[in-house]
C-alpha cells in the first residue's frame, strides 16, 4: 500500500512538472510562430444562420450592438466563470440584429484579436475556442462582410491560428463533448476557406469519434441520453454544412445520424417525456423537433430497447427501466448508480421518478445525485450498487464496472413484464439483487418483486427500496398505516407492501440542471437474512 501511494505521488509530481513546462511552451513565441503558419485564403462558404437553430435559441427580438458596453466589454476582471465563457465564445453574436452597426461589432472582434495574439489558457480552452470559431464564421455577414482588407487579414489569420492550436490540442482532451464541438469548428473552417487540410482532418476526427464513442446500435457508450441528443445535433449540423457547401456527405455520417435518430425517437419523440437516468436532466426538446421537421429528418423506432433502457408504453402509461450495465471508466463521467431503477408516467404525469443529476463535478451534490439512494431501486447498507473513484480532474468515474443481466421482455395486450438482476452487492454483501415489474393493464396495477438472493454467508445488513416522486406530488399515509395514497394532477394511486415497514421521507430532487428542491419518497426497509428474500409491493390506480 505504501509503495502504491508513493508511486501515485510520483506520478502526480511528474504530471505537474510536465504541465508546467507545457504551459510555458504554449505561451512562447516559438509556439505562436508555429501555429501562425497559414495559407492566405479568404472565406468563401458562409453557412446559413438558420442551420445553427439546433444549438441556438433565436429570440424574436434581437439586440442592437450599441446596447453592449463596447468600450469596456473585455475589461471586467470580476466576471463569473460562466459569464466569462459566454463572453469569449461569442455566441452572443447570434442575439444581434443583423442591421446593427457592423463597424462596432467588428471593432469588438478586432480588440479581442489584438489582445489575444498568443495562446491564453483561459479563453483558448477547447470548448470556448471552438464555439468562438463557429460563431465568427456563422455570423460572417456581421463579423466579416464589408470590412477593410487589413481587418479581413487579421480575422482570417487569427481564425486559422486558433484552429491550428485546436488541432494540436484536441486529442489531449478527455471530455468527448469538447472533442465533438472542436471537430465541428475544424470542419466548418475547412468548408468556409475551402481548405482540404482542415476539412480532411475534421472528417477523419469525426469518423474516429463515431468509431470510439458509440455501441453497435448507435447509442453513446456513456449511456447518457442528454449526450445522445448533443451528438445528434452536431452530426446533423455538420451534415447540413456539407450539403449547403455542395460537399459530399460521408456514408458513416449518414449511418450514425440514422441510428441516433432512431434512439432519439424511442427515448423522447415516442413519449415526449424526460427520463432521468445517467446524467440526464429536464430538457425542452420541442424546438429541436421543429428543426428536424423543417430539415426533413424523420425517425422511427419499433423496438422497446436502446442503450440499456427498456421503454414500454400504451396510450395511458409509460414504464421505463434501466437494465444496462455501467459504461467503461473513460465514458462514465455522468453515469449514475441506478441499476434496475425505473420511472413511470401516467397520462403525461410522472408517477415514479429518479431524482435527476447534479452536473457540477466540483459540488458535493454531484456525488449524492450519483448514488443509488437517489434512484427508485434497492440499496444495501446505504451503499451504491456501483462504486466510483475520483480521477485526476476530480470527476467521479466508475471504479469497477457493474454488470446487469436481463430476461426476455414480455409485452402483450393486457400484460407487461420486465426482469433483470445485477451483482453490484455480491462482493461486499454476498447478495444479488433481482427485480421483476409486472403491469396488469386492464386493472391499472403494477406489481413489483425485489429479490435478495444470498450467494455468500456474510453478516446481515439493512436494506431499503426507494420510490421517488416529483416535487409537488401529494403523499398521504392512511390511518391504519397499511397503505400510502399518491395524488397526481390527473389520477390517484395506492401503494402497499405487506410484511415490511413502509415510511415516507423528504429527499432532494435534481431535475433541473445544477439545482435542487425537496421531494418525497416512499421506502420499504428491512434486514437481510441468511436465506433468499422476496419483497413484494403493489402500485394500483384508485
Amino acid at each position: 500500500m505504501v509503495l502504491k501511494n508513493s508511486f501515485n505521488h510520483l506520478n502526480e509530481f511528474f504530471f505537474y512538472i510536465y504541465n508546467y513546462i507545457r504551459k510555458i511552451y504554449l505561451k512562447s513565441s516559438f509556439y505562436n510562430k508555429k501555429i501562425s503558419k497559414i495559407e492566405k485564403k479568404e472565406i468563401e462558404y458562409k453557412p446559413s444562420l438558420s442551420l445553427l437553430a439546433c444549438l441556438i435559441k433565436y429570440e424574436k427580438k434581437r439586440n442592437n450592438i450599441e446596447d453592449f458596453y463596447v468600450s469596456s466589454i473585455w475589461e471586467n476582471k470580476k466576471i463569473k466563470e460562466s459569464d466569462y465563457k459566454k463572453l469569449h465564445n461569442f455566441f452572443w453574436l447570434f442575439t444581434l440584429d443583423l442591421k446593427s452597426s457592423k463597424k462596432i461589432t467588428q471593432s469588438i472582434i478586432l480588440n479581442w484579436i489584438e489582445a489575444n495574439q498568443k495562446y491564453n489558457s483561459k479563453n483558448w480552452e477547447i470548448d470556448i475556442l471552438s464555439k468562438r470559431i463557429i460563431s465568427w464564421i456563422s455570423n460572417s455577414r456581421l463579423s466579416y462582410d464589408g470590412s477593410e482588407e487589413s481587418y479581413k487579414l487579421k480575422f482570417n489569420t487569427n481564425i486559422k491560428k486558433q484552429i491550428n492550436h485546436l488541432i494540436n490540442e484536441i486529442n489531449r482532451s478527455s471530455l468527448i463533448n469538447n472533442k465533438m464541438i472542436g471537430c465541428a469548428a475544424i470542419v466548418l473552417t475547412g468548408l468556409s476557406y475551402k481548405d482540404e487540410k482542415y476539412l480532411n482532418y475534421g472528417l477523419n476526427l469525426l469518423k474516429k469519434i463515431i468509431n470510439i464513442s458509440f455501441d453497435s446500435h448507435g447509442f453513446p457508450k456513456s449511456r447518457n441520453q442528454r449526450q445522445l441528443i448533443f451528438y445528434l445535433k452536431y452530426f446533423i449540423l455538420i451534415r447540413e454544412w456539407l450539403k449547403e457547401s455542395q460537399n459530399e456527405v460521408p456514408d458513416y455520417l449518414n449511418e450514425i445520424i440514422l441510428y441516433l435518430g432512431q434512439n432519439y425517437n424511442l427515448i423522447w419523440q415516442s413519449i415526449n417525456q424526460n427520463l432521468l437516468f445517467n446524467g440526464n436532466h429536464l430538457n425542452e426538446n420541442y424546438s429541436f423537433d421543429k428543426y428536424l421537421k423543417f430539415h426533413n429528418y424523420k425517425f422511427k423506432n419499433e423496438n422497446n430497447e436502446c442503450g440499456g433502457y427498456v421503454i414500454l408504453k400504451n396510450k395511458n402509461l409509460v414504464l421505463s427501466v434501466d437494465l444496462g450495465s455501467s459504461p467503461e471508466k473513460k465514458f462514465s463521467n455522468d453515469y449514475q448508480s441506478g441499476a434496475l431503477s425505473f420511472e413511470i408516467f401516467y397520462k403525461d404525469c410522472k408517477l415514479i421518478t429518479n431524482c435527476g443529476y447534479f452536473q457540477n463535478y466540483k459540488h458535493q451534490l454531484n456525488s449524492i445525485s450519483k448514488s443509488s439512494a437517489t434512484h427508485s431501486t434497492l440499496i444495501l447498507d446505504s451503499s451504491s450498487s456501483c462504486k466510483f473513484k475520483r480521477d485526476i480532474d476530480g470527476i467521479l468515474k466508475v471504479n469497477k464496472e457493474l454488470k446487469v443481466f436481463k430476461k426476455p421482455i414480455i409485452k402483450e395486450k393486457n400484460y407487461w413484464c420486465i426482469e433483470g438482476s445485477h451483482e453490484g452487492y455480491l462482493k461486499q454483501f454476498g447478495i444479488i439483487h433481482e427485480r421483476k415489474i409486472e403491469y396488469l393493464i386492464d386493472k391499472d396495477k403494477l406489481l413489483g418483486t425485489d429479490k435478495l438472493l444470498k450467494r455468500k454467508k456474510l453478516k446481515s445488513t439493512n436494506f431499503e427500496i426507494r420510490f421517488h416522486f416529483e416535487p409537488g406530488v401529494k403523499i398521504t399515509k392512511t390511518q391504519d398505516k397499511k397503505f400510502i395514497l399518491i395524488e397526481l394532477k390527473n389520477s390517484g394511486w395506492k401503494f402497499l407492501c405487506n410484511g415490511y415497514t413502509i415510511e415516507v421521507e423528504t429527499g432532494l430532487y435534481f431535475g433541473k440542471k445544477n439545482s435542487f428542491v425537496e421531494n418525497q419518497n416512499i421506502f420499504i426497509s428491512g434486514i437481510t437474512q441468511n436465506n433468499d428474500q422476496e419483497i413484494n409491493w403493489e402500485l394500483s390506480k384508485i
